[in-house]
């Protein structure tokens, strides 16, 4: 049987605002929602998962999603939450953020299966770009005053008085673009209902209110809380920029890494929103992580599933691989394994030398301390290789190691550890 939508949103903690009878429809009929998906980059990043997870659990609900690709919309900027307009994007570089986009989109929604509540993809542009300004002004505009448009937070947060930059004319009509956007959805597929994050109230009310003018119709709005972290820091945010979906971006070890070290509380907040286990077993994994929150529990349960579900398990496992090699625990084969950007992400700031084909026949103390200076002296590295303190591609070495015969990882590293914790990168050039 599906569950109750709303119900099931309520207990994760993903609902901050829902429009009165917004349940009601829900459980009369098979419905339709979207929820706008910025195209600005050709991957997703963790920020827009609390949509794509609305979504989801929409689908399982027996509903059908639509995943709206704002083509349009990302050629204007959205002035919600933000203090100034964002760069405008040519139409190649759109259709080419939206088909990655659908790639990422097909791991969480059904697009294909035939299904009545089947999911969609759809592109703003493909119907904003057909109007005209005069037809756009004429047959929209004139349905919303503008005291209605000024009274919005978002304008008002734009042309207020802490506002340096005021707020253009494009920025301005945003609302109405976005606000068709529903208008032609309720149109085209009997869609009634949008949802998205908390920020987006204004714009998604401006929908439905054009909707009652102009077809005297009944539609719906839900937002979900924008998320945040304990500590006050932004959420999906790392000092090296967005966590991504998309691996090139963003390693599914640097992914697994940032969600295994998300705090107690976080961990008891996300595991909520970015899984699908259910109700019981949360309430007893939390039950367990604080009879012990040492073990972590929480978020080894969180990453698991997150980086299962965003990449594949075997993507899984081997950043499970790649941590062990970070502490001490893995193995000459595991680290033969990982790729280029997994090597890289998980020696993130370690110290790199770089060497030659030559170098490799020094000898070995002659290389780890003249050439490299990994030791301050060739007598401090004879002593700590004596002392069995020293590894090469994680195998202990002894005073005669021939780097010219170590194997190079990915073709051109080797990694020398100093001790239980001081790792180094020799790169070949």
């Amino acid at each position: 049987m599906a569950k109750n939508f709303v119900e099931e949103l309520r207990w994760r903690g993903m609902i901050h605002d829902i429009m009165p009878g917004t349940e009601e429809l829900l459980e009369k009929e098979m419905s339709s929602a979207y929820v706008g998906i910025d195209p600005t980059a050709d991957s997703l990043h963790i920020g827009h998962l609390v949509g794509v997870m609305m979504l989801k659990h929409f689908q399982l609900a027996g509903h059908r999603p639509i995943a709206l690709v704002g083509g349009a919309t990302g050629m204007i900027g959205d002035p919600s939450g933000k203090s100034a307009e964002r760069n405008l994007l040519d139409e190649a570089t759109l259709r080419h953020n939206q088909n990655a986009l659908k790639t990422q989109l097909a791991k969480f929604l059904d697009f294909d299966s035939g299904e009545e509540n089947a999911a969609l993809l759809v592109n703003n542009y493909d119907w904003m770009s057909k109007f005209s300004f005069l037809d756009f002004i004429r047959d929209v505009g004139k349905h919303l005053t503008v005291n209605y448009m000024m009274a919005k937070d978002s304008v008002k947060k734009r042309i207020g008085e802490e506002s340096k930059t005021g707020m253009s004319f494009t920025e301005f009509s945003y609302q109405l673009v976005q606000g068709y956007d529903f208008l032609h959805l309720y149109k085209q597929y009997n869609c009634k209902l949008q949802m998205g994050g908390s920020d987006q109230w204004g714009n998604i009310t401006t929908g439905t209110e054009l909707i009652r003018r102009k077809e005297s119709g009944e539609a719906f709005a839900m937002t979900c809380p924008l998320i945040t972290k304990a500590d006050g820091g932004k959420f999906g945010k790392t000092e090296s920029g967005n966590v991504w979906l998309d691996p090139e971006k963003t390693s599914p070890y640097a992914f697994y890494q940032f969600w295994l070290n998300t705090s107690d509380d976080d961990a008891k907040k996300y595991i909520k929103i970015f899984t699908l286990l259910e109700q019981e077993e949360i309430e007893k994994l939390i039950e367990q992580h604080n009879e012990a929150p040492h073990l972590r529990l929480l978020q080894k349960t969180l990453s698991k599933h997150i980086t299962t579900m965003v990449h594949s398990e075997e993507a899984l496992n081997a950043a499970i691989d790649a941590s062990r090699i970070l502490f001490g625990k893995g193995t000459t084969e595991m680290l033969k394994k990982l790729d280029e950007s997994t090597f890289l992400s998980v020696f993130e700031g370690v110290p790199q030398s770089e060497i030659t084909n030559n170098d490799l026949n020094l000898p070995p103390l002659d290389l780890l301390a003249d050439k490299t200076g990994i030791f301050s002296s060739k007598g401090e590295a004879r002593r700590m290789i004596k002392d069995n303190a020293v590894s090469v591609n994680q195998e202990k070495i002894k005073d005669n190691f021939d780097f010219s015969k170590a194997e190079l990882l990915n073709g051109k590293y080797i990694l020398v550890q100093k001790g239980k914790k001081k790792y180094f990168i020799l790169r070949l050039i």
